[in-house]
C-alpha cells in the first residue's frame, strides 16, 4: 500500500519531519550542556550562535600562521659574520668582564635600571640632616649652649665609670684605679652636683621665657608666657628633696615637657624658628646623659649605702627637735616636783 505515489510521498515528508524536529532537539540538548560546562562568569557574556557554529581546525591554524610574526634567519648577514676574524683584546679582560650579568647583558645598556634599595633611607637621612640642622642658631647661643651640657656629659660619665670600678672591687676585692670605698664616696659626692645643677637649669629654661615677654617678642602674651617660667623652678626644685634616683627620673620628665612647651611656643610665633631646633640638641645630650646615670646607679643599687638626703636630714631635725621638747618637758617636771618639795619641808619647819 505504501508504494503507490501519495502514500510514499507522504511518508518520506513525515520522516523528514520526524528528522528534522529531533536533530533541533540534539542540537538544543548539546548546546545547553556546553553552556553548563561553562564558567559562571561566561554563559551570560558568550552567545548563543557559538555552540551551533562550525569547527574548521585548518583555516583557523592558517589564520595564527598569518597573523602571527616570524623572525627570519637573514643567512647572508650570518655568512658574513663567520668570515670575520675574531681579534683578542686583552686590555678589556678583567674580574668584572668574565662574570656573566644576571639581570642585564654586558655592554648593553640597562634601561630598566633598579632603583636603588637604600635611596629611601638616604632620603630619610637629608631629611633629618636637613630638619636637625643648626646652621640658623646664632654661633654664641650654640657655643654656650654646647658648653651648658658638658657637666651633664662629665657627671654621667662620672657616674658609669664609678660603678664599674665599685663593681670590680666588689668582685676583685680592689678596683681598678680607686678603692671600692672612694669610689663610693666620689659618687655621693657626685650626686647632689648633678640633681643641683638640673634643678638649676630647668629653672633657667622657664626663665627664658620672662625674657621673651619682656622683649615683646612677637607681643605680650601675659600669665600664660609667664606661667612657662613658674611652672618650671616649682617642679624642680623639689627633686631636691628626692632620692636620688626619684630625682633624676623627675628631671627627665621635666626636661621632655620643657621641650615639648618650646616647641609649641616656636609653632605659636613666641620663639625664634630656629629655637625648637635647638633645644631639641641640647635636651637629647641632657636626656641621654640621664638616662646613662640611671643604669649606671642600677648597677651597684645592691652594693653602695644610701647617703642621708635632704628629706632624711628634715626627719632627723623634727626627731632631734622632738627630743629636745620632750628633755625640756621633763626638765620642767622635775623642777616642779623639786619646788613642791621645798616648799612642803619649809612648811614643817615652820610648824
Amino acid at each position: 500500500m505504501l508504494r503507490s505515489g501519495p502514500a510514499s510521498s507522504l511518508a518520506r515528508s513525515t520522516l523528514r519531519s520526524t528528522n528534522f524536529r529531533g536533530s533541533r532537539k540534539t542540537t538544543r540538548l548539546t548546546s545547553q550542556t556546553s553552556k553548563l560546562l561553562l564558567p559562571p562568569n561566561e554563559r551570560l557574556k558568550r552567545p548563543r550562535s557559538l555552540a551551533l557554529a562550525p569547527y574548521r581546525p585548518l583555516s583557523t591554524s592558517l589564520q595564527l600562521r598569518a597573523t602571527t610574526p616570524v623572525d627570519r634567519v637573514d643567512k647572508q648577514h650570518e655568512a658574513a659574520v663567520a668570515k670575520e676574524e675574531l681579534n683578542p683584546h686583552p686590555e678589556e679582560v678583567s674580574e668584572e668582564s668574565s662574570v656573566h650579568q644576571i639581570f642585564h647583558e654586558k655592554g648593553v645598556p640597562d634601561e630598566g635600571k633598579d632603583e636603588d634599595m637604600l635611596a629611601g633611607v638616604y632620603q630619610d637621612l637629608r631629611t633629618i640632616k636637613e630638619t636637625f640642622k643648626l646652621n640658623d642658631v646664632p654661633r654664641e647661643a650654640l657655643v654656650v649652649g654646647m658648653a651648658g651640657v658638658l657637666p651633664y656629659l662629665a657627671t654621667s660619665l662620672s657616674t658609669v665609670y664609678l660603678a664599674w670600678d665599685i663593681n670590680h672591687a666588689a668582685l676583685d676585692g680592689k678596683g681598678f684605679l680607686l678603692s671600692g670605698q672612694s669610689a663610693e664616696l666620689l659618687l655621693h659626692i657626685i650626686e647632689p652636683l648633678q640633681v643641683g645643677y638640673g634643678a638649676v637649669i630647668i629653672s633657667f629654661l622657664g626663665a627664658i621665657h620672662w625674657g621673651f615677654e619682656w622683649a615683646k617678642y612677637h607681643g605680650t602674651h601675659g600669665y600664660r608666657r609667664y606661667a612657662i617660667g613658674i611652672v618650671a623652678p616649682a617642679v624642680a626644685w623639689p627633686t631636691l628633696l628626692l632620692p636620688v634616683e626619684y630625682a633624676l627620673i623627675a628631671q627627665f620628665s621635666a626636661f621632655t615637657f620643657l621641650y615639648f612647651a618650646d616647641a609649641r611656643a616656636v609653632v605659636r610665633g613666641w620663639a625664634p624658628s630656629w629655637y625648637s631646633t635647638y633645644r631639641f640638641v641640647l635636651t637629647f645630650v641632657v636626656g641621654a646623659s640621664l638616662v646613662i646615670s640611671l643604669i649606671g646607679r642600677g648597677q651597684i643599687a645592691d652594693k653602695i649605702s644610701r647617703l642621708p638626703g635632704p628629706a632624711d636630714r628634715l626627719k632627723a631635725l623634727r626627731e632631734s627637735q622632738l627630743e629636745e621638747l620632750e628633755q625640756e618637758e621633763r626638765e620642767r617636771r622635775a623642777r616642779i616636783v623639786a619646788e613642791d618639795e621645798e616648799q612642803e619641808e619649809e612648811a614643817q619647819d615652820e610648824e
